[in-house]
């Protein structure tokens, strides 16, 4: 189906009606098998985000600003899963390709939205085990709950208004090729091949976007660890430098699981062309599954105070039952 039709340079240029995207090559016709991992994995990321979250909600113990951060990591990346579901699902349990112009501009401007949401929160989670650290004593009259409300609505005002434009710019772009995407879900970087118009506007924005966001809170969470570091090293007693440490090691965790999945994609739509489709699928889905997946199940093992709060929560399920 084909819109707005032009001439533009000898070819026929249009807006497309629809975008056509793809399960995951060689694998077309086993795709009813491999949704069987993906509805697992939608499964793990809504109920271990949500058991974060409610419990976050109803135990007053969790009531402090670590806690209110992990509250907003858990829902940023729920909004993540919920942005590219409705696609991934629909092809590999339904067989439906086709995303209309409009719905592919929504998915790529909330899930980009929502994984700048993301990494502003590790940034903002960073500061907080440094001031744990650093000054304890001072750590609840710092992060006092209106300065951790002002962090995540500063955090959720930067993604929405630097992703903003980029719909708009590519929906007055012409087309005069292909409509076929090449993941399950619209991204950005894949849009942007498309066109036949003048991309630089949208590629200079995407870069400065990247720069801006993650390149940027990537430097400050390098910074704030060597302050923690610093800070941890001016402890005397070994085993008060290593229980300052260990509060950091679930972070730590999240912020690798976050940077090193989106650095390898980046590096494989930079250098890795060549490579097999299948391996780049693998990435992508990687980029956005492993995060939500692993983090709920990091923070439930290895923070104390979340695994007690399931533990009193899941006994006072049982009675209601």
């Amino acid at each position: 189906m084909k819109s707005h039709h032009d001439v533009f340079n000898g070819s026929i240029a249009f807006t497309p009606a629809t975008f056509t995207l793809v399960g995951i090559p060689g694998l077309e016709t086993e795709h009813i098998w491999v949704s069987i991992p993906f509805c697992l994995m939608y499964a793990i990321i809504f109920l271990g985000n949500g058991i974060i979250l409610h419990i976050i909600r109803i135990d007053p113990a969790l009531h402090q600003p670590m806690y209110f951060f992990l509250a907003m990591l858990a829902f940023v990346e729920l909004g993540v899963s919920a942005s590219t579901m409705p696609t991934v699902l629909g092809i590999f349990l339904c067989g439906i390709y086709d995303i209309s112009f409009g719905g592919c501009l929504l998915q790529m401007f909330s899930m980009h939205s929502f994984t700048i949401m993301e990494s502003g929160v590790l940034l903002a989670m960073s500061v907080d085990r440094f001031v744990a650290i650093y000054s304890p004593l001072h750590y609840t009259t710092i992060l006092t709950i209106p300065r951790i409300i002002g962090m995540g609505a500063t955090i959720a005002f930067r993604s929405v208004v630097l992703m903003f434009p980029l719909p708009f710019l590519l929906k007055g772009l012409p087309f005069c090729g292909h409509n076929t995407l090449t993941h399950s879900y619209c991204l950005h970087s894949d849009l942007i091949k498309l066109p036949c118009g003048d991309t630089r506007p949208n590629s200079i924005l995407g870069l400065f976007v990247i720069t801006s966001t993650f390149g940027l809170d990537s430097l400050l969470i390098v910074v704030s660890y060597v302050l923690i570091l610093h800070t941890v090293l001016g402890i005397a007693s070994g085993t008060g430098q290593w229980r300052a440490l260990n509060t950091c090691v679930s972070h730590m965790c999240a912020v690798l699981v976050y940077y090193v999945p989106m650095i390898s994609l980046s590096l494989l739509h930079r250098f890795g062309r060549h490579l097999p489709p299948l391996l780049q699928t693998v990435l992508a889905n990687g980029y956005l599954f492993f995060p939500p997946v692993v983090n709920p199940i990091v923070y439930s093992m290895k923070t104390k105070e979340i695994r007690n709060s399931i533990a009193r929560t899941l006994p006072r399920k049982r009675r209601g039952v």
